[in-house]
């Protein structure tokens, strides 16, 4: 129905003109704002969007906190707000008014304000504001290892990229085999041709694709013979690059 947060000062809106409050008061709140890290108390929002949110009451901290972002960007971008259900929107209008009204100094039948209690208030408040705060702050911590963590786990799923090259250098003989069995080699085939690279290599590193062509052989009953044709690693490299293997 109620809940705490931090919201982007730049996805909140007022319907309530800036005009309707003297500039200079705002100039001195902004400056406040920004001495002591934020606004006390949070502004009450409704959400008008996915992500986005207009006043329902605190007008004037509102426009106190934007002249706070003019002044300083990078100390003023988030504001504290409690964001209220649309279903009790009146309901949480009318508690401000009437907490409006307890505050006016109309209603004070003393004209000597009592703050006796009034100090342990705001330090009970403040240190309500801030465990909320931390709270959020962990969470957000939280959130962000574990988008973190899923972003590196899709990484992982994802293919290395290598150049064909690249791949008769240094993949294991069983996936040159898988590598090759995709390109159009029977099974056997692919074994025999992936041993042989991984022989030839071991003399020597490939400088190109055609020293593969050239050194790469397979026994076929007693006779040596190519193990890849150029006609071959032109497929190869054809079906490599459609399966994004690389």
């Amino acid at each position: 129905m109620i809940n705490f947060y931090l919201v982007d000062l730049k996805t909140i809106t007022s319907d309530v003109p800036r005009s309707n409050f003297a500039e200079a008061d705002l100039d001195n709140f902004a400056n406040i704002i920004l001495e002591t890290g934020g606004i006390i108390r949070p502004l009450i929002l409704k959400p008008t969007g996915p992500e986005t949110y207009t006043v329902v009451h605190g007008h004037f901290e509102y426009y106190a906190a934007v002249r706070a972002r003019e002044k300083n960007p990078r100390e003023a971008e988030m504001v504290n707000g409690f964001v209220i259900s649309p279903k009790v929107e009146d309901l949480v209008v009318e508690q401000a008014a009437v907490l409006k009204g307890v505050e006016s100094p109309e209603k004070i039948v003393n004209p000597t304000p009592d703050t006796t209690n009034l100090e342990p208030r705001l330090t009970n408040l403040e240190l309500r504001l801030e465990k909320q705060l931390n709270e959020l702050k962990s969470e957000l911590v939280q959130e962000r290892q574990r988008l973190d963590d899923k972003l590196k786990q899709i990484e992982g799923q994802i293919p290395k990229q290598i150049l064909p090259l690249e791949a008769f250098n240094t993949l294991s003989p069983s996936d040159l085999a898988k590598r090759l069995i995709s390109a159009g080699f029977n099974n056997k085939t692919a074994v025999k041709v992936a041993e042989s690279i991984e022989k030839e290599r071991k003399k020597k590193q490939f400088v190109s694709l055609s020293d593969v062509v050239a050194r790469v052989k397979v026994t076929s009953g007693k006779r040596q013979a190519k193990g890849i044709t150029s006609e071959k690693m032109v497929d190869i490299v054809d079906s490599w690059s459609r399966l994004l293997f690389f």
